[in-house]
């Protein structure tokens, strides 16, 4: 059980390790900031999703961005608790908790990872149907339905949870009798598993599929850009062919083909900042788990413990953030989700 003392034995045996005096600063600077983009996330995920709903959900992409939105603010949820019972242990680390603070500390944080993976998920098919429909988009276009998509996203979910179910099923709820204050104490506890059960989740979780969906989204980003510079140069030859005094005979009058419409080109540049977004947001996560693995001093209880602290809460505050800022993508991509956020907040 997490007490006082456990706490207190803990930060004593920090200050004896590297990087000490940064990883007391970084949770001073970065815990006040994570909370705020929190907060934020919440308000901006409602928004989208209000907006998304009054517009109709009438494709393929409006249904994966509603369904990312959802999936967000249900992290942010889960996350918030988290989120506040690492404030008050830094704030005030000796604070008599009127329960075991565990509960809030820990008992959300895998559900919320499990949230976060859904998220990404999505984010992943978003890009890979992006792709594929600016590649072949006459044969895509109608493949990708937005029924189908609704089933694609209700098995990503599911899939999601079934991927943690590892850390989902290591909480007991235990009691302990306490002579002094002759009361029973409710605390969390693990399963006899949870050693397995962590170790299954670090490969699967943490190292095999984050890289994958890591290398799988940078491809769909370079693939993106591509068509995005190879439209550019299409319309830009499309103009030139167009001007008054051009050869009608020469090469540059011939029909430009594969020119996305503008619509098609704003759907594209979103998906594609959604992409960036999420490559750099991951960018910590990947690179400390894999360090973690390979390096037994980089975790919990090592050699470079404060240095792996440092790194988890830089990660996890590029992971509230990825949750919260898609709205500016939107506000800036989607005239129809621009009007829908301007008549919500100024009706007339």
């Amino acid at each position: 059980m997490l007490n006082n003392t456990a706490y207190n034995n803990i930060t004593v045996a920090a200050t004896l390790k590297p990087f000490y005096q940064a990883h007391r600063l970084v949770p001073a600077l970065m815990l006040p900031l994570e909370m705020a983009i929190l907060i934020f996330g919440l308000g901006s995920n409602t928004t989208n999703i209000i907006v998304f709903l009054k517009n109709g959900v009438k494709d393929n992409v409006t249904t994966l961005l509603l369904s990312l939105s959802v999936s967000d603010m249900t992290y942010l949820i889960l996350m918030t608790p988290v989120l506040s019972t690492l404030i008050i242990f830094y704030l005030a680390p000796d604070w008599n908790w009127p329960f075991d603070p565990r509960f809030t500390g820990n008992l959300f944080y895998w559900p919320a990872m499990a949230v976060y993976n859904f998220s990404s998920f999505i984010s992943l098919f978003l890009g890979l149907v992006r792709c594929a429909c600016v590649a072949k988009p006459l044969h895509f276009k109608s493949v990708f339905t937005k029924s189908r998509t609704t089933t694609i996203v209700i098995v990503l979910f599911f899939v999601s949870v079934s991927l943690h179910l590892p850390v989902l099923t290591i909480f007991t709820i235990d009691r302990v009798y306490e002579p002094f204050t002759n009361s029973t104490f409710v605390y969390l506890g693990y399963t006899h598993r949870l050693p397995a059960m962590v170790k299954i989740n670090d490969y699967l979780n943490r190292i095999i599929i984050p890289w994958v969906s890591f290398i799988v989204m940078i491809a769909c980003a370079v693939v993106l850009s591509y068509k995005l510079f190879q439209s550019s140069r299409l319309r830009s030859a499309h103009r030139y062919a167009s001007k008054p005094g051009t050869d009608e005979t020469g090469d540059q009058s011939k029909e430009v083909t594969g020119k996305m419409s503008e619509k098609d080109l704003h759907v594209v540049q979103s998906v594609l900042l959604i992409c960036t977004i999420f490559i750099f947001s991951q960018l910590v996560f990947v690179i400390s788990s894999t360090a973690r693995l390979i390096s037994p001093d980089f975790d919990q209880g090592g050699r470079l413990e404060n240095l792996y602290l440092i790194a988890a809460r830089v990660s996890s505050t590029f992971s509230v953030l990825n949750s919260s800022v898609n709205i500016f993508v939107y506000y800036n991509y989607n005239s129809k989700y621009r009007a829908g956020v301007i008549s919500l907040f100024y009706p007339n």
